[in-house]
């Protein structure tokens, strides 16, 4: 969720001086770009840009920053980390109806610079998120019950393969990369550019809603209902619930999003007639709202991200089930809430039939969800200040997402949910998830990969999801 698209060819923590500053310096001698070193203003400053101090904690012997693709190459087995800060182009074309996006950039920038064309592309919901792992990993936005996922709207990506060849890779060049590019992650290459699908986007309207604990039930019920019978495609919505200060803050946050000037009376009833102690939806700009949500990002802390996908249960057993995965939330979290400094954090994404089909209609995905049934998406995120404990909140992420699954399975043998596809959402996913474990797809991304990529470099030089 960095603006650098991380695609460190290692951290060098590990590796002898000598050999760190060897490889820098060779880097240094054969090109004429950006090399920031330890002790540097700017390399001090890249590293305090990470959501997570955990990686601020990695320490890379350079920072390399490339300004054009020409620049990548893949002679380096060990070594720098590769900043995509200074690829930040954000052009509209409108003959053509796309946006030409650098990896650099944070959606909040995208959105800013296109304020004035009357236009957006598909894109994250927080605008600090970067753009680069966000388009790989799928890309969860407001818009998707539109537009499907942000990568669904991906017309062309510029690859630097692992060879150091540059590719644009499209439906009709290197179809087969393009399906797979569009949920794998960094397992193919380095992405310089991305041309986006612009769509119309003129006022929206968006805010925040917090309610009080005692309104569980009915959230959940509420959460229930507008998946299975989604009431506009317009609409949008992330549901989450907060633990924080040894249980001093405990609250319902929502995020909610319409894209036009106001909702139509019905769309968002069932939350706001539950009673929010806080109400701040209004008409704003697209760039306003994203930028307005980067209230969530509490920096300073560590963050362990992790996720879980699950069939919508039917009405008659819907808050049953989701009470569980409630319960099983909270009980985790208490059991580590006197960490310094831990937030604990669980969201409801709904995932109805209706983006499975959007997503279809634009192409597919590596991804490859159905419209068999309803899902929701459940993020969970610790976040803590100190490294002493990083041991601790690893034990409960692990805990968290593994007793969700055990109760996805458990409901699935009672007959309390129907069998499904149940990928997991690499934007949120934990390191220790098994991401290409969990997709159908699984084969072809190996293949394609094994073709682009013959002696694996990117799968045993780079960090991310791997097969």
């Amino acid at each position: 969720m960095s603006i650098r698209f991380i695609l460190a060819l290692a951290t060098l923590n590990f590796l002898p001086a000598l050999v760190k500053s060897d490889t820098c310096s060779t880097i240094a001698n054969l090109t004429d770009f950006e090399i920031e070193y330890p002790l540097s203003v700017d390399y001090d400053y890249d590293q305090t840009q990470y959501w997570s101090t955990g990686c601020t904690n990695l320490k890379p012997s350079c920072i390399l920053s490339p300004t054009t693709s020409d620049e990548y190459f893949a002679s380096i087995s060990r070594g720098p980390l590769i900043s995509t800060r200074k690829m930040d182009e954000v052009t509209y074309d409108p003959s053509s109806s796309t946006v030409r996006v650098g990896p650099g950039n944070r959606w909040e920038n995208v959105q800013s610079t296109l304020n004035d064309a009357g236009v957006t592309v598909v894109g994250g919901r927080i605008g600090n998120v970067g753009v680069g792992g966000y388009m790989l990993g799928g890309g969860l936005s407001f818009l998707s019950a539109e537009y499907g996922w942000a990568a669904n709207n991906v017309v062309e990506f510029e690859l630097v393969l692992a060879n150091a060849t540059i590719i644009t890779v499209s439906s009709t060049s290197h179809s087969d990369l393009f399906k797979a590019l569009k949920g794998g992650g960094n397992s193919y290459g380095i992405v310089t550019s991305y041309t986006l699908k612009a769509h119309p986007i003129g006022q929206i309207w968006g805010g925040n809603l917090v309610f009080t604990p005692n309104k569980t039930d009915q959230l959940l019920s509420a959460l229930r209902d507008f998946t299975e019978y989604y009431p506009d495609e317009k609409a949008g919505i992330i549901m989450t619930t907060e633990l924080a200060l040894l249980g001093a803050v405990d609250l319902w946050i929502m995020f909610l999003f319409y894209d036009g000037p106001a909702p139509p009376p019905g769309v968002f009833d069932n939350f706001t007639d539950i009673g929010p102690i806080v109400n701040s939806c209004k008409t704003q700009s697209y760039a306003d709202l994203l930028t307005g949500n980067d209230w969530s990002v509490v920096r300073g802390s560590a963050y362990t991200i992790t996720t879980e996908t699950t069939p919508l249960p039917n009405v008659s057993i819907g808050l049953d089930v989701l009470g569980a995965y409630y319960d099983h939330w909270r009980n985790t979290t208490e059991s580590v809430i006197a960490v310094p400094g831990l937030i604990g954090s669980m969201a409801f994404q709904p995932m109805p039939k209706g983006i499975a089909r959007k997503a279809k209609e634009q192409g597919g995905d590596l991804i490859d969800l159905d419209d068999d049934v309803d899902r929701i998406v459940i993020e969970f995120d610790f976040s803590y200040y100190f490294a002493t404990d990083d041991a601790t909140v690893d034990n409960a992420t692990q805990r968290l997402y593994g007793g969700i699954r055990e109760r996805v399975l458990g409901f699935q043998e009672d007959g309390k949910l129907p069998e499904a596809y149940l990928p997991l959402f690499m934007n949120d996913g934990y390191f220790r998830q098994d991401y290409f474990g969990r997709l159908r797809t699984a084969g072809f991304a190996r293949r394609v990969r094994d073709q682009y990529d013959p002696d694996l470099f990117f799968a045993e030089r780079t960090g991310g999801f791997k097969m």
